[in-house]
């Protein structure tokens, strides 16, 4: 049984398709690269996956159809990372990082077990935020904040992490902490990534399967090695995108 299966998945605004019959499935242990240009519907993926956008078709998590499966109960299988947050209020880190075990809490006025305490600490250390506990998030710069959205997830304890360019607007140092923390976190049996990614590098070096699409459109699923070939990016970006790579690439030559 696969960790998520998608089936014919359209979603539509208006009279135009943003994603046009899509379908794919994610494995144990895969992390799964959405690639393409914009508009071809990468986003729009993920938000129709976690239920943030009406869509046809079918999702599967773990064999169940998400359309019957609690909110809370999918939160504890499915985590999800934007590239952005809307931070408004003045709250700690811990506090933030805290609101990842909401999913387990028995009522709304529950108070939190030693279990997510634990959980919230493990997040903060492995992230690298715990010495930012007490601060405000409001203080944070966008790496950080990043990060302890990060550590709320990782508090979540999903089985499922879907990303939605999670480095976008990032510096090169930040990018690499936020790719190399999901790497780490992936490697722990039972789990599965799927990620929105620009860079084509990241999702050659990180992915192990990637789907490229254009239009809303697939064009091409398997390991990622084999779908992000020079003849299927040159198709679909319009230019020599392993010239343009290795052009760049070579002005850190010795």
């Amino acid at each position: 049984m696969s960790m998520l299966e998608v089936r014919d998945l359209s979603v539509r605004c208006g009279s135009a398709a943003i994603v046009n019959g899509v379908s794919f499935s994610v494995e144990l242990g895969d992390w799964l690269m959405l690639v393409g240009p914009n508009g071809a519907g990468k986003s729009t993926i993920v938000n129709a996956v976690s239920r943030g956008v009406p869509y046809t078709g079918e999702v599967r998590f773990k064999g169940r159809n998400i359309r019957k499966i609690p909110p809370n109960v999918l939160a504890r299988g499915m985590g999800v990372l934007s590239q952005q947050h809307a931070v408004g209020y003045a709250f700690t880190v811990a506090e933030v990082v805290r609101l990842g075990r909401y999913a387990y809490a028995p009522g709304i006025f529950a108070s939190h077990s030693d279990e997510d305490e634990r959980r919230v600490a493990e997040a903060m250390e492995r992230t690298g935020v715990a010495s930012l506990a007490r601060q405000s998030v409001l203080t944070l710069s966008g790496g950080e904040l990043q990060r302890v959205f990060l550590a709320q997830l990782f508090a979540q304890d999903p089985r499922l992490l879907l990303l939605d360019e999670p480095t976008n607007h990032l510096d090169l140092v930040y990018q690499k902490q936020i790719f190399a923390l999901i790497g780490q976190w992936l490697q722990t049996p039972g789990r599965a990534v799927v990620s929105v990614v620009h860079d084509l590098s990241l999702a050659r070096a990180f992915g192990t399967d990637a789907l490229l699409m254009d239009s809303g459109r697939k064009i091409a699923l398997g390991r990622a090695n084999d779908v992000l070939t020079p003849a299927n990016l040159d198709r679909i970006y319009g230019m020599d995108v392993a010239a343009w790579m290795r052009g760049l690439y070579r002005q850190w030559a010795e």
